[in-house]
């Protein structure tokens, strides 16, 4: 089950609103909207067998859904670099798959790195990786850092260091899991630290984590993974909340928001995914464009 993930039947128990607006996010944004915000939408994979004849075509192998995947959403959290270091040739091929497009890649840093090292002596893992990603170019969104669960502030100071060590040219966020980084005096030191590095923090809406629902911004731009359970109503009631935060945030000055769909369930996606570029476009200004349906064959 996905980090923060319920069952359909505790959902009535819990408390899915958020949490009031930070008036760290102050400082943040300047207090009036950029003259052109950017909105990404999609998903953590590139498919599923239920979404042929749904939005790609009938019959389309598991190959081919990454030459399909971007005419229909505009970015995508790139889970694949979480498990391997790939060479910038393969990720060029990954690439082409949207060229032309306003596509945004956004990958998962390494468990080498993120879950097994420590953070010490990792230069030559990150620079390859780094080198890896980089060829993305205009195509690069956040790359972000996902810490274990069990990874608490008692290793801060290692983490900070590295965070610091990171090269400049690059969006990165951090998402911070075990419950300890957000008591009050961790969760306000880890803020001011990201702030002052220029890294973002991943918000992760889930409903059995409400604490990591933290609405902290450290950088003009929002990275929301959101985790819901498919089509339940709740799905839709969340995402209409998310939105008047987030056209509130636009109107202050939010530059970009990225929204990564998680519904426990990939065949629900397009349909998520819909409503929430209807949502955006209709209450903070967006144009996106919805994923398409394949016209019906006679």
């Amino acid at each position: 089950m996905k980090f923060g993930a319920v069952p359909d039947r505790l959902l009535s128990s819990i408390n899915l609103r958020l949490q009031p607006e930070p008036y760290f996010n102050s400082k943040v944004l300047p207090g009036k909207r950029v003259v052109t915000p950017k909105a990404y939408v999609g998903a953590g994979v590139w498919g599923s067998p239920s979404w042929t004849g749904k939005i790609f075509p009938l019959k389309t192998p598991a190959a081919r859904y990454r030459h399909f995947y971007p005419q229909h959403f505009n970015t995508i959290e790139l889970n694949a670099t979480h498990y391997n270091i790939y060479s910038p040739e393969i990720i060029k091929q990954w690439a082409a798959s949207a060229n032309g497009l306003d596509f945004k890649f956004c990958p998962k840093f390494p468990q080498q790195i993120s879950h097994q090292s420590g953070f010490k002596n990792v230069d030559e893992l990150t620079g390859a990786f780094l080198e890896s990603i980089a060829v993305l170019e205009g195509q690069l969104g956040p790359t972000f850092l996902q810490l274990s669960e069990a990874l608490s502030p008692i290793y801060k100071e290692d983490l900070f260091t590295y965070l610091a060590s990171l090269p400049k040219g690059f969006l990165f966020f951090l998402e911070v899991r075990h419950p300890a980084w957000f008591v009050a005096k961790e969760q306000e030191e880890l803020f001011e630290t990201l702030y002052h590095l220029g890294i973002g923090a991943v918000i992760t809406d889930a409903p059995g984590r409400r604490d990591a629902a933290h609405m902290h911004l450290t950088v003009p731009k929002l990275f929301l993974r959101f985790v819901c359970n498919a089509l339940h109503p709740t799905s839709f009631s969340r995402a209409d909340e998310w939105v008047k935060r987030m056209s509130y945030w636009v109107d202050n000055g939010l530059e970009e928001l990225y929204v990564i769909l998680h519904p426990g369930n990939d065949a629900a996606i397009p349909e998520l995914a819909g409503y929430w570029v209807e949502q955006l476009n209709r209450q903070a200004g967006f144009t996106l464009s919805a994923p398409q349906q394949q016209p019906l064959l006679f």
